[in-house]
């Protein structure tokens, strides 16, 4: 009896081969979708030559504060007493900034308090004046051996939030909290900066914000 006819791996592996007597079938042609454009999630996460506006895009207005549009601006700076050898340092960088961009000596006005603790309602009274556009919170709160820091710290951190919030004037917290004394004088004009002179730089420009474009 003659062997059936060998069939090439070719042929049995082919989307057209079909066993004898068996109907032909053809393979599924391939669909093709069209191509859509991708999300801005992922734009914006593309290569600077690929990366797009979104905002340019749309339309949309982008609002923000100016560091040199500041005629005029006033602020309050509460400064704490407790810990005096910091927060002095703090304000004093503060004030250097103010000056470097052009705030008005006049324009400033610095009241103390015992503690950081005490910061928040005088932050918000001043607020509530009307008289400033911006209060600049100064403390330093530094780690003993009770609970007290744990006590402090958050409620002069949340106080301040709340003062800026009921006062509707920008209240910008510049209070540091730190492990030990050698922490806030490394924060306080050391090797990791002036946090009082940072604080007062986003005074300046959330006091521009408000009083050019959200007032």
């Amino acid at each position: 009896m003659a062997a059936p006819p060998a069939t090439s791996s070719a042929a049995a592996n082919s989307s057209c081969a079909r066993l004898p007597g068996a109907p032909l079938r053809r393979a599924p042609a391939a669909v093709s979708f069209p191509s859509r454009p991708r999300p801005a999630a992922l734009a914006a996460h593309a290569g600077p030559s690929q990366r797009l506006d979104v905002a340019a895009a749309a339309g949309h207005q982008k609002l923000m504060g100016s560091l040199t549009s500041n005629e005029g601006l006033r602020f309050g700076v509460v400064v704490a007493r407790f810990n005096e050898v910091v927060t002095n340092l703090l304000l004093q960088g503060a004030l250097e900034t103010f000056e470097r961009y052009s705030v008005k000596a006049e324009n400033i006005t610095v009241v103390s308090v015992p503690g950081s603790f005490e910061v928040p309602i005088t932050a918000q009274k001043l607020g509530k004046s009307g008289k400033f556009d911006a209060i600049l919170c100064i403390g330093a709160v530094i780690r003993g051996d009770t609970t007290h820091y744990d006590a402090v710290a958050n409620s002069a951190a949340s106080g301040v939030l709340n003062a800026g919030l009921s006062a509707g004037v920008p209240c910008v917290f510049g209070v540091l909290t730190c492990e030990d004394m050698d922490q806030a004088l490394n924060r306080a004009g050391g090797k990791a900066g002036n946090k009082g002179a940072e604080a007062a730089l986003t005074a300046i420009e959330m006091a521009s914000l408000f009083r050019h474009h959200l007032g």
